[in-house]
């Protein structure tokens, strides 16, 4: 287990909030969260807190292989599963995490998201590449270098996402993504954020209000 999905794990274990919020706001969608690569659906468990006391319908998901060793297509496919059988005809918001966020764009730009989806909010996702993917040799991996040939074929209909309320947040002192700003979008409304490290954009309670100010919208 991840430091991040040992943390969020424990403080929501102390917490001790229920997995989906009683008491969800009747005007909103509900939200999806989508983890990181190496990851689990603990990682986000601390963040879904957080939404599900701001009014949220909130619900996680376990992406696998979670090293992406089948490329980043099979796990957006993943959301797409789970969305038909959790949601049903319902409409829906995601927020991706690193990775998720990636897959979560893919899955609004190729697999039918955007009739499903009004929000899009991604944390420190590697949407132009990041250069530590180069530290891993597997196919996902490859996928998330950039200029790859899987982020230029995307960013060749990216202008799907101007039909959602896109929201890229991320922080100048990440190390996992490299450039920092590959995770700014054209599409986007791109907010920076003084956060010490990538893992703490899930924790950090500026981020947590801004995931929250940007569902709202």
């Amino acid at each position: 287990m991840s430091f991040a999905a040992w943390l969020g794990a424990t403080l929501s274990f102390f917490d001790g909030s229920p997995k989906v919020s009683p008491h969800p706001l009747p005007d909103r969608n509900p939200v999806l969260l989508v983890h990181g690569i190496s990851d689990s659906e603990w990682s986000m468990l601390w963040l879904a807190h957080y939404l599900r006391c701001e009014g949220w319908e909130v619900y996680t998901i376990n992406l696998t292989p979670n090293w992406a060793q089948k490329g980043i297509e099979p796990l957006a496919a993943q959301i797409d599963t789970f969305a038909q059988k959790q949601f049903g005809a319902r409409r829906f918001d995601l927020v991706g995490f690193s990775m998720g966020g990636l897959v979560s764009r893919y899955y609004v730009q190729r697999l039918g998201g955007l009739e499903r989806v009004d929000h899009l909010v991604t944390l420190s996702a590697p949407h132009n590449g990041t250069i530590m993917a180069n530290l891993i040799p597997n196919r996902g991996c490859r996928e998330m270098r950039p200029g790859s040939p899987f982020l230029c074929d995307l960013a060749q209909d990216a202008d799907k996402l101007e039909y959602v309320k896109f929201t890229s947040l991320y922080t100048p002192f990440d190390l996992i993504i490299l450039p920092q700003r590959s995770s700014e979008m054209p599409q986007a409304n791109n907010i920076r954020m003084p956060v010490a490290a990538h893992p703490l954009m899930v924790f950090d309670k500026r981020c947590l209000r801004t995931v929250a100010e940007a569902l709202r919208e």
